[in-house]
């Protein structure tokens, strides 16, 4: 059977699916602020509303599904790999993003300054994401070496997620919607696998499950009570507690099918490499999203809300990858996509603490 190998133990689909969630996160504030700029809404703002009940929980279930590869690993090696990792672009990233939006474009250091501090327990702006990312996986470690059942964490989980848990802090708050997801990505793995490994070669009945799928979730969201803001989305009955949990799952193992499709077809590689490549068009949409929407509308270039959101969506993906090709080419700035040494703990691989120069440690 086909199995979409692509090198080590990564598999196609799972680039292809870490491909569809970033350009829907990436969609997602693409619509949204360029709402919130124009007063308007425009048919990005249609597809991400379809997608709100399972973008989020699709990028942390994605992220969790390798977990049992490295979840036995010591614990200097494993918070270096999964909590200083994401912690450290995360405040990079923050800074930079800080910097040129706060101190430079809204001309204002004394607040970028209030920022920075702020950051360090506030994630700023969509950098929540790799932030909360860095805690769950130190949570799950920690229930894994506190030996907690795996039902006792799912029950849990999905407790705090249908409560909803709302803390004056924003972190805890996401912490406690996604927990779920991404320790059914680790728990599951096996059997998400398993279902996308059958439908693989099964091309019609996945685009059937698909339709079918599809449906369900339409109507749930746009059911009577939905509507679309200039920067939210309200939706139909999909926002019920438990219903919401339920669809988000389903969601996600849908983009992992329609991950699988696309896999299998060749002219589809770019969202592959944009997957495996998607922490470089996170880290660094933002800039390029904001420059491209801001010169449309000052300049009054286009008035149509949809079509400056799709403009944007597109530069928000293409500049990061242009700023990648050109770091790979000239060699200079590495550091902004690729962790260097000083950044890893002392012992562990790539780390040049206490040597001088890189320590090796034998991958598991």
């Amino acid at each position: 059977m086909a199995t979409g190998v692509t090198g080590g133990n990564r598999l196609d689909w799972v680039d292809s699916a870490k491909g569809i969630s970033i350009i829907l996160v990436v969609m997602l504030y693409a619509a949204y602020t360029t709402g919130e700029a124009t007063g308007g809404t425009g048919f990005l703002h249609i597809i991400v509303g379809f997608a709100t009940p399972f973008r989020m929980p699709e990028f942390y279930l994605i992220s969790g599904l390798f977990l049992s590869q490295v979840i036995n690993r010591d614990w200097r090696r494993y918070l270096d790999r999964r909590f200083v990792h994401y912690l450290y672009f995360y405040g990079l990233w923050a800074l930079i993003l800080i910097v040129f939006k706060v101190a430079i474009f809204a001309g204002d250091p004394v607040r970028a300054l209030s920022w920075i501090a702020w950051a360090i327990v506030e994630p700023f702006s969509m950098l929540w994401f790799i932030y909360v990312l860095a805690f769950l996986s130190l949570a799950v470690k920690v229930a894994h070496a506190a030996r907690i059942p795996h039902w006792a964490m799912l029950i849990g989980a999905a407790t705090l997620q249908i409560a909803p848990v709302a803390t004056p802090f924003y972190a805890v708050n996401q912490f406690a919607e996604y927990l779920i997801y991404f320790y059914s990505g680790y728990v599951f793995a096996p059997m998400i696998f398993k279902l996308v490994a059958y439908f693989f070669d099964r091309p019609a009945l996945t685009i059937a499950t698909l339709a079918t799928w599809a449906g369900v979730n339409g109507m749930l969201v746009f059911l009577p009570g939905f509507s679309a803001n200039p920067g939210s989305f309200d939706m139909g009955l999909a926002a019920l507690p438990g219903l919401h949990l339920a669809l988000a799952l389903a969601g996600a193992i849908a983009v992992c099918l329609l991950a699988a499709l696309f896999a299998q077809v060749r002219f589809m590689a770019w969202l592959s490499w944009l997957g495996a490549h998607s922490i470089v068009i996170f880290l660094a949409f933002s800039i390029p999203m904001a420059v491209t929407r801001e010169v449309l509308i000052r300049f009054n270039l286009i008035s149509d809300t949809g079509i400056i959101s799709a403009l944007a969506l597109l530069s928000a993906i293409v500049a990061p990858v242009v700023l990648y090709g050109l770091v790979q080419w000239t060699g200079w700035g590495k550091f902004l996509f690729e962790r260097p040494g000083w950044a890893r703990i002392a012992g562990t691989e790539g780390s040049t603490w206490g040597t001088g120069q890189a320590i090796k440690v034998p991958a598991e």
